[in-house]
């Protein structure tokens, strides 16, 4: 309970009523081995050391045992944020298209504009998408429209997530938009500036950039920002937001930035959830805001000068002709939105940099102990944010299987016999170790 009012006399009381002589009485019908001493609660643990400690008791909960990563992440999400989150005046808002009727709504979404904004060094952020996926693909659309049409191919790095592939695959030749494959380096696992040297630059509308890519590693975005406004073309960024609390954010890449920037926003404070549901962002520079697709919420003012918040920017089939619309996906993730703006608020800049930093000592740490095991090494020399690939002595579905047989989800298979690891700051001492051991087990 978050406060309990009571007095010593009034619990007393109340027992005196029910003919209790004390409080344990009334929880007689829990098993003793899942009874817990008060006391061993009361030295001073912090809500991620007292979480871990109720699931580590939770039937059907193993606590450490996810390390599995690829686009959906496992962090700790205080408490507080999905309290608030499922309070009803968050809970059940809908769309707010009336400004006088959804004052809070809209301005919790401009806050969470602001924090986008800040985030990833960009002006504008829309009030976000689907989900990370199918906001790289209204990215790469508003790429041919700030072009004009007259730019039709979109250059994507062979080490981007398989599933983001698949979708651009199946939206973009609809709209007879060519996509071309950039190959990366299968020492470094990043994309080299060399790599586009051979492409011709004619026609090409953007350059998606990834930080970190699918496998973990970091890409040089300062060059690969700079190589793609060398070649005319405007920039993607399609961007880990944790990692943007500990990295260059993409608004300063290169000489001038990127022009777009989007991604997943599952990592802040939405839960793993069987698949979701999970929410995409979107930021741009201010000059190509009548190109960004869904809606912007803007502060103003009344007659009377009182403060307020109304929806300023509304490009959508709802609102304007849909041969007009920037977009078709229309819907807004609105309650994932407000999630990631409570959780982003209670964390602050520190407590997003300080998470990003103990993500990546934990994958790192994993990733030294791993090589000491015989045939287990790093895939790439890149350097890594908090996943990384090791190539396995075994195969690696044998490896996933005898894992998971001890409890644990070992991670995610890419390249033949790799495997992709993920490591949050959820992961303890014991955890990793506790990981090592069942990989020394399994390759025994």
């Amino acid at each position: 309970m978050p406060f309990i009012p009571h007095t010593k006399a009034d619990v007393d009381a109340m027992l005196t009523a029910i003919d209790v002589d004390n409080i344990s009485q009334l929880f007689d019908e829990i098993p003793a081995h899942l009874q817990v001493d008060e006391l061993a609660l009361a030295e001073g643990m912090n809500e991620v050391q007292v979480t871990r400690f109720m699931n580590e008791r939770a039937p059907n909960i193993a606590a450490g045992s996810c390390f599995i990563g690829a686009g959906a992440y496992e962090h700790h999400i205080p408490a507080a944020v999905w309290d608030i989150t499922a309070r009803g005046e968050f809970y059940s808002a809908y769309t707010p298209y009336q400004a006088e009727a959804s004052q809070g709504t809209l301005q919790l979404i401009y806050e969470y504009q602001t924090i986008m904004c800040r985030l990833l060094g960009l002006d504008v952020s829309n009030a976000s998408m689907y989900d990370g996926a199918t906001a790289l693909v209204e990215s790469a659309l508003m790429a041919v429209r700030i072009k004009r049409g007259k730019a039709r191919r979109i250059l994507v790095p062979t080490n981007i997530h398989p599933i983001h592939r698949k979708v651009l695959e199946n939206f973009l030749p609809r709209q007879n938009i060519t996509l071309e494959e950039v190959p990366y380096c299968s020492e470094q696992g990043r994309v080299l500036p060399e790599a586009f040297d051979a492409i011709d630059p004619e026609g090409i509308a953007a350059i998606i950039i990834l930080q970190p890519n699918f496998f973990g590693v970091l890409e040089d975005v300062d060059v690969l920002a700079t190589k793609a406004k060398a070649m005319d073309a405007l920039t993607i960024a399609y961007v880990n937001p944790l990692a943007m609390s500990l990295l260059k954010e993409p608004g300063a890449w290169g000489d001038a930035g990127v022009d777009i920037a989007c991604g997943e926003g599952q990592p802040l404070g939405i839960p793993l959830a069987s698949g979701g549901p999970y929410f995409g962002f979107m930021c741009c520079r201010k000059q190509h805001v009548r190109q960004m697709p869904g809606r912007i919420v803007g502060r103003t003012q009344d007659e009377q000068g009182r403060e307020g918040y109304v929806l300023t920017l509304q490009a959508r089939e709802q609102h304007i002709r849909r041969s007009k619309a920037t977009s078709n996906i229309c819907t807004n993730q609105g309650l994932m939105v407000t999630a990631a703006t409570i959780y982003m608020s209670i964390l602050g800049a520190q407590g997003l940099r300080d998470t990003a930093i103990a993500s990546h000592n934990n994958a790192m740490h994993l990733l030294a102990e791993l090589e000491k095991l015989p045939g287990v090494k790093s895939k790439f020399s890149g350097e890594n944010f908090h996943e990384f690939v090791i190539d396995l002595p075994k195969p690696v579905n044998e490896v996933i299987e005898a894992m998971s047989a001890q409890g644990l989800q070992a991670g995610f298979p890419v390249l033949g016999n790799g495997l992709l690891v993920c490591v949050t700051e959820t992961k303890t001492e014991h955890d990793i170790n506790n990981y090592v051991a069942a990989m020394r087990d399994c390759l025994a």
